[in-house]
């Protein structure tokens, strides 16, 4: 493919491609453009909290402020969703929270890549939660645990249907959570870099297609705002359903 191909192509943008080649016990383990992604992501979020904290004041700066109003969202939307006890995970839901966040609005920067728009990201990431949501719900209350599959109230007669179709629908968490976010961020990336195609295409024509660019330059610029609303919204999604996932291992029974 070719250089200006590669520039009208909406799926070029997701190609994985390799910065330093390395392979271990026949494993292919290169570091790509999303390995790197994934390290810049970490470090931007990383510093924009040390340096927005690093001279916390009583009033606190807009940087600051933006770091504590993050910090009680994340905080009050565990605690409402998992209670008081489900604090510990804190940590957790922040750093997840955080990382998609970031991962998020930086692919929304010319020439980055966004890790959230590959599905092997995103499940990882949803196998994480649902991975910690066992093991915790089986340490914390060993059989116990498998009352989540075991509606209180349900008669006698319909509790092998209504258990399947609890353990069914715990099994597809990780598929609709991974899924939910990629898809989200896939569609929004391809549908963008359509309408900037047809700019580039057109503007190319002359005169005459300068002028008709004006419609596909301004869906585009209205398409990158509603992206800068999906990437936050879809961060929060992704936040409050990992939630919701570990108010179940907290409190199985509910």
């Amino acid at each position: 493919m070719n250089v200006a191909a590669d520039k009208v192509d909406p799926i070029h943008q997701f190609h994985l491609n390799e910065i330093f080649p390395l392979e271990i016990g026949g494993y292919d383990l290169a570091f790509t453009n999303s390995s790197l992604f994934m390290v810049v992501t970490v470090v931007v979020a990383g510093a924009f909290f040390y340096f927005s904290t690093s001279g916390r004041a009583l009033v606190p700066s807009r940087w600051q402020s933006s770091a504590e109003i993050l910090y009680e969202f994340t905080a009050s939307m565990l605690k409402d969703a998992a209670g008081s006890h489900g604090m510990k995970f804190f940590p957790f839901v922040f750093t997840v929270f955080m990382f998609v966040l970031t991962a998020n609005l930086l692919g929304l920067f010319p020439y980055f890549f966004t890790i959230t728009s590959h599905i092997i990201v995103t499940f990882a990431l949803a196998m994480l939660v649902i991975g910690i949501v066992v093991v915790y719900g089986l340490y914390k209350h060993g059989f116990g645990f498998f009352k989540l599959f075991v509606p209180s109230g349900v008669p006698m007669v319909l509790l092998p249907l209504v258990v399947g179709i609890e353990v069914i629908s715990f099994l597809s968490r990780p598929i609709s959570l991974s899924v939910r976010l990629f898809a989200n961020m896939l569609a929004g990336h391809i549908t963008l870099k359509v309408f900037a195609g047809f700019v580039v295409s057109l503007s190319a024509m002359g005169a005459v297609g300068v002028a008709g660019a004006v419609l596909p330059l301004a869906m585009a610029v209205a398409i990158t705002a509603l992206e800068l609303l999906v990437a936050a919204l879809q961060a929060y999604v992704f936040a409050i359903l990992t939630c919701m996932y570990l108010a179940d291992a907290v409190h199985p029974g509910h």
